[in-house]
């Protein structure tokens, strides 16, 4: 009966509070910062191009004039003739057959319509769940506990992450609880509950809180700032309207990137460490702790790799730019994009490189422990 209730009825109970809890901070009334009256966005279908932007290069300029049978909307089932710009941000190169989203105002039989941009929903849900799928069928059990994982994480962060800085919380430390519940969540659907989860629960979030005490110290020493973000003035009006505490996002934000590296390396180093006393008991606290810091500094180095990479990649069109501006170095080096990118990469490497040791000591000391108890 008591195994009956630690596997079935307490997590019911802890779904149910979650999901309360996520209803409850949801319930926000926003402040209209662009009037939509009238606006809507509505899928339709292309049935015929009529005047066509292709040129014999393959480019296209200007626009395009279609009809499209619409989808959905106040005009389903009506064919409208609409417009499609050849921009890159907006609009579509429109075929026949092609499913597109259609911008529309309408005002009684008045419709002013346009082609926003192709219709990709249905790709992002095929990808994403034969993403799924593969974790599962490779990874069997631990597959489908990883999966559970990660659509819990992305709960976590659209429904509470967000909607709490909306509310007014405090972004770092809105972060922090974020990650403190994802990681127990998603370490205890793969781990399991146990000493090795313990460990890695801890180590997590002990880097992650590195991680953001590094980036919080950088900050202080160059300068840079949460109001040093390019679209930092978007930002201010949600300060001004909602008194959303827009200066801490920045570091909240490169908590929530480092996250997912210093779960890896937490889970990895504990795992091997109980592999390592299962197969060897006799070892001593120091001999298991020597053990788990070669681990440990083999993983470093790439996963420290990887993140480093992951913010150099986001900052690929920046740098382009700067090089092919021939920008003086200086300059470039003391711009506050290039800085932004610098702090979190090291900031996350920080909390990447000291979660090894606490992971290894906390394991250490747990697992060789129980095996003392045992004995």
């Amino acid at each position: 009966m008591r195994q009956k209730i630690r596997t079935f009825i307490i997590p019911a109970i802890m779904l149910v509070i979650f999901f309360i809890f996520i209803v409850a901070i949801n319930r926000v009334t926003k402040t209209e910062l662009v009037s939509r009256s009238g606006q809507t966005f509505e899928k339709a279908v292309v049935k015929e191009v009529l005047v066509d932007n292709l040129q014999a290069d393959g480019s296209r300029v200007g626009q395009q004039t279609v009809t499209v049978e619409m989808l959905t909307g106040v005009r389903k089932g009506e064919t409208l003739e609409v417009t499609s710009s050849s921009g890159y941000l907006f609009g579509a190169g429109c075929t026949p057959g092609m499913h597109v989203i259609v911008m529309q105002s309408v005002a009684g039989e008045t419709t002013i319509a346009s082609v926003y941009t192709q219709d990709r929903e249905w790709v992002i849900y095929l990808f994403a769940g034969l993403y799924l799928l593969l974790l599962c069928v490779i990874g069997g059990k631990q597959g489908i506990r990883g999966s559970l994982g990660l659509v819990f994480t992305f709960i976590s962060v659209i429904f509470i992450y967000i909607p709490l800085i909306y509310r007014g919380f405090s972004p770092f430390w809105v972060a922090v609880f974020v990650c403190v519940i994802t990681t127990v969540i998603t370490m205890y659907l793969i781990g399991g509950a146990g000493r090795k989860t313990v460990c890695a629960i801890g180590g997590t979030v002990a880097g992650v809180l590195c991680a953001g005490v590094t980036a919080i110290l950088f900050s202080k020493a160059s300068g840079i700032s949460g109001y040093n973000v390019s679209d930092i003035e978007t930002l201010l009006t949600l300060w001004n309207t909602e008194g959303i505490q827009v200066g801490g996002l920045l570091f909240s934000g490169l908590l929530i990137s480092a996250l997912g590296a210093t779960m890896d390396v937490a889970m990895s180093v504990s795992s091997a460490m109980e592999e390592i006393m299962q197969q060897n008991p006799s070892l001593t606290r120091k001999q298991l702790w020597l053990a788990g810091m070669r681990v440990g500094r083999d993983m470093m180095g790439t996963d420290s790799n990887t993140l480093i990479l992951a913010f150099a990649g986001t900052s690929s069109s920046t740098l382009l730019l700067d090089y092919a501006y021939d920008l003086p170095y200086q300059q470039i080096i003391n711009s506050n994009n290039i800085g932004i990118a610098i702090m979190q990469g090291l900031s996350g490497s920080f909390g990447i490189v000291l979660s090894v040791p606490l992971t290894v000591t906390l394991c250490a000391w747990l697992l060789r422990g129980r095996k003392v108890g045992a004995e």
